[in-house]
């Protein structure tokens, strides 16, 4: 992800699968919503997440493909759907 257009801002993380991947991207909101109101409670919707991850410069997902050996590249449109299928299921729970 880079959260500027510096180039400098940009950041490298890496995870064990794509709902890791997934909760660390909603660790990242959180910990700016704690920044922001650091007593307040955090609460946001989906739309909140979508905002904090449109208004990054980039945001994208290589994920590995183990029957093609090779890393898959994912644009933000595709974090933002994977994202919305796995709150709904942790949702139900």
């Amino acid at each position: 992800m880079q959260p500027s257009q510096n180039r400098a801002s940009r950041t490298f993380m890496d995870y064990n699968s794509i709902n890791h991947a997934l909760d660390g991207i909603c660790g990242l909101y959180e910990r700016k919503i704690r920044d922001i109101n650091p007593v307040g409670p955090i609460t946001y919707d989906i739309s909140d997440l979508y905002n904090f991850i449109d208004g990054l410069a980039d945001i994208s997902a290589l994920v590995y493909d183990h029957s093609l050996q090779a890393f898959l590249p994912y644009d933000r449109q595709w974090i933002k759907q994977k994202l919305f299928q796995h709150l709904k299921k942790l949702s139900q729970r």
